[in-house]
This record gives C-alpha cells, sequence and structure tokens, in this order.
C-alpha cells in the first residue's frame, strides 16, 4: 500500500500531508454524459422541462459540487478553487448530454476530484429534473481527460 498516499503504513487511511508541497498553478478538467430517451433529449433542448432550465440549473449545480468537494469526499483537502466551467452539450446522436468541467486553483494538490464532482454532480442534477419524465436514464463515462501542474506534471487521457 506504500504507493497509495492515502492509506498509512498500518493501512490505515489518513488524510496526506501536503505541507511540504510547492504552491503551484493547478487544472483539472473531466467529463461524462448521461444518455436518455429521444423524448426527454427533446423536452431538455427545447426548453419544455416542467422544472424549468435543465442545462441551466445542472451548470449551477456542478460549479457548486466542485466548491462542496471536501464536503463530500472524506480526505480530501479544501482548496482555494480559482475557477469553475462547466459545459452541457446535448448530443443527439447519444441521445443525451456531454458534461465537461474544468476546475483551477493555485495550491498544493490537485483539483481532479473537484472537476470530477462538478461533472457528477451536473449529471445527477440532470437525472433529478427529468426523472419524472425518463426514470432508465444513464449517467456514465465520467473520467478525468486533464490534469496539469504539480510534481507528476500533465496527464491527458488518450
Amino acid at each position: 500500500m506504500s504507493e497509495l498516499t492515502h492509506f498509512d503504513a498500518q493501512g490505515a487511511a489518513h488524510m496526506v500531508d501536503v505541507s511540504e508541497k510547492a504552491v503551484t498553478a493547478r487544472i483539472a478538467t473531466a467529463a461524462g454524459w448521461v444518455k436518455m430517451a429521444p423524448e426527454t433529449y427533446e423536452l431538455i433542448t427545447s426548453g419544455n422541462a416542467k422544472k424549468g432550465d435543465v442545462i441551466g440549473v445542472a451548470r449551477l449545480a456542478g460549479i457548486m459540487g466542485a466548491k462542496k468537494t471536501p464536503d463530500l469526499i472524506p480526505l480530501c483537502h479544501p482548496l482555494p478553487v480559482t475557477k469553475v466551467t462547466v459545459d452541457l452539450v446535448p448530443d443527439p446522436a447519444l441521445p443525451g448530454l456531454r458534461i465537461e468541467a474544468t476546475v483551477k486553483t493555485a495550491g498544493q494538490t490537485g483539483v481532479e476530484m473537484e472537476a470530477l464532482t462538478a461533472v457528477s454532480t451536473a449529471a445527477l442534477t440532470v437525472y433529478d429534473m427529468v426523472k419524472a419524465a425518463d426514470k432508465g436514464m444513464e449517467i456514465g463515462g465520467i473520467r478525468v481527460i486533464l490534469k496539469d501542474g504539480g510534481k507528476s506534471g500533465r496527464y491527458e487521457a488518450e
């Protein structure tokens, strides 16, 4: 377990000490999707969902989710998040919405968890807002597609 930083030598979970790490610019982008019935896709993209602007509300929820990550994920450090963008793009081929979130900070640890939480929160909000029309929606593909900054450097998904 020595390569897993959230476990001590005895295998117990602990918060990683980042106090000796340099403060650097950090960025992470995560992506995912919500797949739905064609009728639900039409409901969202036409702006006729009963609960209102699904894409706008999900964007705000994703931003809020990124900011609340340390409240949700037990070992995440609270970070000074300096920017969050959440984009939800209709994709008729899915059919559904593709979601991408980018989070920035200047800190001692990365913002991958914040980007993943933003995408997850946005996706769950889409589900919540139109579940009355489509309980069979599928959320998936949530992953980090870009991470840069810090000691480990740059990562880009293939």
